[in-house]
């Protein structure tokens, strides 16, 4: 394959965290009308992760930053930008980004917080590749945290079973011409289908209050069927448009790392994809749906153990509210 001298934007560390507490299915039988089996037969989930009491989204990315920063070989005062994908920041102003900004201890570095749901990490990694491509930034910090299990009503068996906390994080570094680094990003957003996926109190359009609280208005609503069926087709048209942008096929996919929502999506789509199963990163057993923490913490496990070699080509793609999705072709 032909060498591109294209400027690009290289990866050049990766850091992942996910909270000790380990919620099981066997423990959410004991809160909610629900068994293993059921939750294991529609979603491939068997355990998530919970955030500790006081422990907030910020402070699970710092250490999924640190860990980024420690393997790139950089420090924090190297970095020129901070991007931070999240629905879940530590309040609704400021950004998560700023409130990480200071626990790592730097300043007077733009830090804000990009908001695509389950798409936020390649959102914000599509933001930080074009800055670096620009010639405006040299390396930029690129994460997706969420806290995603004090939004949820743990009552709803159909949702809060899906979910779980995390964060992860990829610094991004000018590419040295040698082939490797962002491809392609593929961004999109259909908002035809808003409603579907959404918290419906707690912004400018219906303020929370004691009746939206008890309506449970300000936890995370989904219709599970409508997600579905445009999950399926959206991330396969977005991943075939990034491997067609780049000029590659589907055979030259080494890895393929999708977000982490739904086993039964994932399947459908490698199969439209055709791309076997075992070429994919999946961790949503252990870890369930970590909506824009999913994607770079499998990303951050399979180069940690070596699934992901340098020079493989991946392939990420996630949908999330909004409707968002977006893909993203990478060599490492």
């Amino acid at each position: 394959m032909p060498v591109d001298q294209t400027p690009k934007s290289r990866i050049v560390g990766t850091g992942a965290y996910v909270p000790e507490r380990v919620l099981s299915n066997l423990d959410l039988e004991k809160m909610v009308d629900t068994s293993d089996q059921w939750i294991r037969e529609r979603t491939g989930i068997r355990e998530r992760r919970i955030a500790r009491e006081g422990e907030a989204t910020s402070d699970m990315a710092l250490v999924a930053a640190q860990r980024a920063l420690d393997a790139a070989g950089l420090q924090p005062k190297d970095l020129d930008m901070i991007v931070v994908g999240t629905i879940t920041p530590d309040m609704p102003m400021p950004s998560c980004a700023a409130f990480l900004q200071r626990k790592l201890g730097i300043t007077d570095i733009p830090a804000f917080d990009v908001s695509a749901a389950c798409a936020g990490f390649l959102y914000a990694l599509s933001i930080g590749d074009q800055f670096i491509r620009s010639g405006m930034h040299r390396h930029v910090l690129v994460v997706g945290a969420e806290l995603l299990s004090r939004i949820l009503d743990w009552e709803e068996r159909t949702t809060c079973v899906l979910f779980g906390d995390g964060a992860g994080a990829a610094v991004l570094a000018p590419a040295n011409g040698d082939g490797r680094g962002v491809l392609s990003t593929k961004l999109h957003t259909d908002a035809t289908l808003i409603e579907s996926l959404c918290i419906r109190a707690g912004g400018s359009q219906e303020r929370i209050t004691p009746e939206s609280i008890r309506q449970k208005r300000d936890k995370v609503f989904m219709n599970g069927q409508d997600i579905f069926k445009v999950a399926v087709k959206n991330l396969t048209r977005a991943s075939a448009c990034a491997l067609t942008e780049a000029g590659i096929g589907a055979s030259d996919v080494r890895w393929v790392v999708p977000h982490q929502a739904n086993m039964r999506i994932i399947s459908q789509v490698a199969q439209r994809l055709d791309i076997p199963l075992e070429r994919f990163v999946l961790n949503i057993d252990r870890y369930g749906n970590t909506s824009s923490a999913s994607i770079p913490i499998a990303l951050d496990e399979a180069v940690r153990d070596g699934r992901i070699q340098p020079n493989d080509t991946v392939l990420m793609c996630a949908l999330g509210g909004g409707i968002s999705w977006a893909s993203a072709l990478i060599r490492l």
